[in-house]
């Protein structure tokens, strides 16, 4: 059988863009913000094969919240993006980080099954004192 590839977009497809920020009217508040989504997809980066997979991202803002539709558009933008899994919730945690400037920040993937293997992979930020 001959090695069969799908079209991938490359990481700068990856639109940190469409982010946008609203003001967290509670500075000094430690709230806890948690937003999931079960519906996140990229690609394997050899293959083209779609990873599918839920996103969880848990943070606490200093200044700035994160709206959720551009959230939500942002988080599109990996649809046909051929990335590693454990490198997607990196690239998440950067620029969204980069985005917001939150107090501190979790990404955690959890990915569907795929060759009889699950996936979670997260990260954490704290923002130094």
């Amino acid at each position: 059988m001959e090695e069969r590839r799908y079209d991938i977009e490359s990481i700068e497809t990856i639109d940190k863009g469409l982010l946008e920020i609203i003001d967290y009217e509670y500075e000094g508040k430690k709230t806890k913000v948690e937003v999931s989504t079960q519906e996140f997809t990229s690609v394997c980066p050899w293959s083209g094969l779609p990873d599918f997979g839920e996103i969880l991202i848990e943070y606490i803002p200093q200044k700035s919240l994160i709206e959720l539709k551009s959230l939500k558009f942002y988080l599109l933008s990996y649809r046909n993006v051929g990335i590693l899994q454990e490198h997607a919730v990196n690239q998440i945690m950067k620029d969204l980080v980069e985005a917001c400037n939150p107090l501190e920040m979790k990404i955690t993937g959890l990915f569907n099954l795929r060759g009889g293997l699950k996936t979670k992979a997260s990260t954490e930020y704290k923002k130094e004192t």
